[in-house]
């Protein structure tokens, strides 16, 4: 506040300029953003004569077509890949949720035995991630090739993630947990009845990061996976359209459609998972993301 008691310049109603700026900024961001998004749909909407006429991509479809979209689900290398994902997804991040939520937990207490040097060891690998051949031979030595414990077990916790959990489990009140010691509560009790229901924000949002990371997740299936029946929608996709590949060629099924609204159709089956997630969770981002970090 000034002498005066007026409120600084910067705290007042923005001038009628400044706030048409934002909306054409605004306005920029969002066009950039939508635009690709609806290119890849209108493509794997459109019909084959109309990708052809347009010259591969297409912003309004003259006819709309679900041919690339029923023939790639019944071809049944997308429905499968689909569901592995789905499963690697739902599995891993429940194993990765309950692993991170418990050592955040632990490491958030003042006074556990072990507790700095454990950090210490954690953020180090934070700081000095392993190369791909240590993990490489990790992966080998435990008898996971083949296997879809490979996309799960070696990336069970994420240090970034743990770090912003357990910033949030500390930003708690010390003494509803001392009152609850105090009723004889055990550290499990505790964590179930007290922390958990006051940390839904950021398992919201942690527990999307994971998601998100494991939905994606492709690299590693085409390293440890000889047997390519059991690649997820990522590897998948990064076959067919980032390595060049169509689905017709792989199939011999696709051949009606054209290979470009079949490769937007797979992005599109691809993306759409986690686009319909994020607009339930997004309430949570600030609390749970930005309380956990500044408190870490």
């Amino acid at each position: 506040m000034s002498r005066t008691g007026a409120a600084p310049a910067w705290m007042g109603r923005p001038t009628p300029a400044v706030r048409a700026a934002k909306a054409v900024a605004l306005t920029v961001v969002v066009a950039l953003v939508v635009f690709p998004l609806w290119t890849v749909l209108a493509t794997s909407l459109a019909s084959p004569q109309n990708v052809i006429a347009n010259g591969g991509w297409v912003i309004w479809p003259g006819e709309f077509s679900f041919a690339a979209y029923t023939e790639i689900l019944q071809g049944g290398i997308i429905s499968r890949a689909l569901l592995v994902s789905a499963g690697v997804t739902i599995v891993g991040t429940a194993l990765s949720l309950v692993c991170t939520i418990g050592l955040a937990y632990t490491l958030s207490r003042p006074k556990v035995y072990g507790g700095k040097p454990m950090l210490l060891l954690v953020l180090f690998t934070f700081l000095f991630p392993p190369g791909m051949v240590p993990l490489f031979l990790v992966v080998q030595g435990s008898g996971l090739f083949d296997s879809y414990a490979a996309l799960i077990l070696p990336f069970l916790v994420n240090v970034f993630n743990l770090v912003v959990m357990r910033g949030f489990f500390q930003s708690i009140p010390p003494e509803l947990i001392d009152a609850a010691r105090i009723d004889g509560a055990t550290e499990l009790g505790i964590l179930r009845q007290i922390v958990l229901p006051l940390s839904k924000a950021v398992i919201a949002v942690v527990g999307l990061f994971y998601a998100v990371a494991y939905w994606n997740r492709f690299f590693e299936a085409i390293i440890y996976f000889n047997d390519q029946t059991k690649w997820p929608i990522g590897t998948v996709l990064r076959q067919y359209v980032t390595g060049g590949a169509s689905l017709a060629e792989t199939s011999g099924e696709l051949a009606t459609t054209s290979p470009q609204s079949v490769q937007m159709a797979v992005v599109m089956l691809a993306t759409l998972p986690i686009v319909c997630v994020y607009p339930f969770l997004q309430r949570y981002f600030v609390k749970g993301v930005v309380t956990g970090a500044l408190k870490a």
